[in-house]
C-alpha cells in the first residue's frame, strides 16, 4: 500500500530507515518522476502515512539522521557521476516535462532578445496595443508576454520560483493542475496589468504568484501532498506584493499581474483541495 511520493531516493532512503526502526516493512517503487513509500502490512498503513506526513513537514529532524546509521544498509551505494552530472540530474528530476520546457522557451526568448532580436521578440509576443500589427485575432498575446523578461534579475528571479513551485507540482500532483494554472494565471493577470497600466510588461511573475497562492493553500488543505509554503516564505511574498503598488523601489513592476496571478492560484489551490481532509 502506497503511502506517498517523495522526489529523490536519497529522501526515501532516509524515511524507511525511520519506517525500519519503528517495525514497520516497507519498500521503494522507482516512478518516472522520483519514488513511491510503500508499506508491506495492512494493518501498517495508516501509521506509515503519518510517519509520511511527518517526514515531509520536518525531513531534516535528527532522528532520520540516527535511523539511517542504525537500520541502514551499508551496501546501499548512489552514484550520480561527476558533481556537474549531479547537478543536471538533481536540476532535470526536480522538475517535469512542463516545468521544463517553459524553463527553457524563456530563456530562449531572453536571449534572442539579448542577441538582435530584442524588437522581433516583443512585437510577436507582447500585448494587444503593444505594436501597431497585433490585432486581436492573434489570441496567444493573451499569454506570450508572460515569457517576455527584460533583465537578467527578472528572469532569473522568476524561472527560480517557477522551477521550485511548479516542479513540486507537476512532480507530486500531476501535468493537469501545473498546465491550468500556467494558462489562466498566465492569462488573466495580464488583463488585469493591461487595464492597469497599458501593454508595455512581461514576465512570468503573474503565473509565479498563481504558484505561491496555490502552493500555500494545499499545503494547508492537504499537508499530504507536501508542497506546503513555509509562512516565512508566503509573508515574503506578501511583503513584496504590497511594496510594489507602494512603489517604494521606482522600478516598473507588474502589480495587476501579481495581484491577479495570486488570487487565480489561491481560488484553484482551494477548487481542487475542497473537501479532501
Amino acid at each position: 500500500m502506497e503511502i506517498g511520493r517523495l522526489p529523490n531516493e536519497r529522501a526515501a532512503q532516509a524515511l524507511v530507515d525511520y519506517l525500519k526502526g519503528e517495525g514497520i516493512p516497507c519498500r521503494i517503487t522507482h516512478l518516472e518522476q522520483g519514488v513511491a513509500i510503500h508499506v508491506i502490512e495492512d494493518t501498517d498503513q495508516a501509521k506509515g502515512r503519518k510517519a509520511f506526513l511527518d517526514f515531509v513537514q520536518d525531513p531534516l529532524n535528527p532522528k532520520y539522521l540516527q535511523a539511517s546509521w542504525d537500520h541502514g544498509d551499508n551496501r546501499i551505494r548512489f552514484d550520480y557521476g561527476a558533481p556537474s552530472l549531479q547537478l543536471l540530474s538533481q536540476f532535470i528530476t526536480g522538475a517535469g516535462p512542463l516545468t521544463l520546457i517553459i524553463l527553457l522557451v524563456s530563456i530562449a526568448i531572453f536571449a534572442a532578445m539579448n542577441l538582435g532580436y530584442g524588437n522581433q521578440a516583443f512585437e510577436a509576443l507582447a500585448f494587444f496595443g503593444a505594436t501597431s500589427d497585433a490585432g486581436f485575432s492573434q489570441f496567444w498575446r493573451l499569454f506570450t508576454p508572460s515569457l517576455l523578461h527584460f533583465s537578467a534579475l527578472h528572469i532569473t528571479f522568476n524561472l527560480l520560483w517557477w522551477w521550485v513551485l511548479g516542479g513540486k507540482i507537476e512532480n507530486r500532483i500531476g501535468l493537469a493542475p501545473l498546465l491550468t494554472l500556467l494558462l489562466v494565471a498566465g492569462t488573466l493577470p495580464n488583463i488585469v496589468q493591461f487595464y492597469l497600466s497599458g501593454p508595455n510588461f512581461g514576465g512570468l511573475s503573474g503565473v509565479v504568484y498563481g504558484l505561491v497562492g496555490y502552493t500555500w493553500v494545499s499545503g494547508r488543505m492537504s499537508p499530504e501532498k507536501g508542497i506546503g509554503l513555509p509562512p516565512a516564505l508566503m509573508g515574503f511574498m506578501l511583503l513584496w506584493l504590497v511594496l510594489g503598488f507602494m512603489d517604494v523601489f521606482g522600478l516598473s513592476i507588474a502589480n495587476g499581474a501579481h495581484l491577479g496571478g495570486l488570487l487565480v492560484g489561491l481560488a484553484q489551490g482551494w477548487l481542487d483541495n475542497r473537501g479532501k481532509k
